[in-house]
């Protein structure tokens, strides 16, 4: 079987290594949030970032009385397919690099094909962050996540700008999408750039 691996984070903007093809598609039944520490890549275990992870609308649910974002946001991403010679060292590296709280899971990957919406990749491979895993933090005011994320740094360089490459990335890849919690979070976070004299 074919190793795909969806990427819904910093995998879009920094594709694993040994692709040989790649197609853009979004998920059902899922939003992305900024609910995710991270001490190892844009914070520190002093100074935790946030990064985002995938959580079921059934799972998110239990946090919408604090989101104020909808459910009907679409999460676009980009399924890479591996070169076969190079699947368990690809594996490895992504299990590394996605060590602090992700686990393994798969999903069908949808696409517009002909007008139609139809699985455009079955059941590929996706690493998400489950609401019960150690580093979840769950739903934050908008303000709050603009501050930390403004002010963390970590060893992959500076929180904010992981926020901007998504951003940037996800309109890129998909400029119909609606991620309306990553659009609100930049602007919050350029917005304190703005206050510190930061051009944007």
């Amino acid at each position: 079987m074919t190793y795909t691996v969806f990427g819904y984070g910093s995998l879009i903007f920094k594709p694993p290594p040994h692709v040989v093809s790649q197609t853009p598609g979004f998920l059902k039944g899922y939003v992305r949030r900024f609910a995710q520490n991270s001490i190892d890549h844009r914070g520190t275990p002093e100074n935790p970032g946030r990064v985002v992870t995938l959580i079921h609308i059934e799972d998110w649910d239990l946090f919408s009385s604090t989101d104020a974002f909808p459910h009907e946001d679409v999460v676009w991403g980009v399924a890479y397919t591996i070169d076969p010679a190079y699947e368990d060292e690809v594996r490895e590296y992504l299990d590394i690099r996605e060590k602090n709280g992700y686990t393994v899971d798969s999903v069908d990957i949808w696409g517009v094909v002909d007008g139609v919406e139809k699985v455009v990749v079955p059941q590929s491979t996706v690493y998400v962050g489950t609401i019960d895993n150690p580093a979840f933090v769950g739903s934050e005011p908008i303000d709050k996540l603009a501050e930390r994320i403004w002010q963390c740094v970590g060893p992959s360089g500076r929180n904010k700008d992981y926020l901007y490459h998504l951003a940037d990335a996800v309109r890129a890849l998909a400029p119909e999408s609606h991620d309306s919690h990553l659009i609100a979070l930049e602007s919050a976070v350029r917005a304190i750039d703005q206050l510190h004299g930061i051009p944007n």
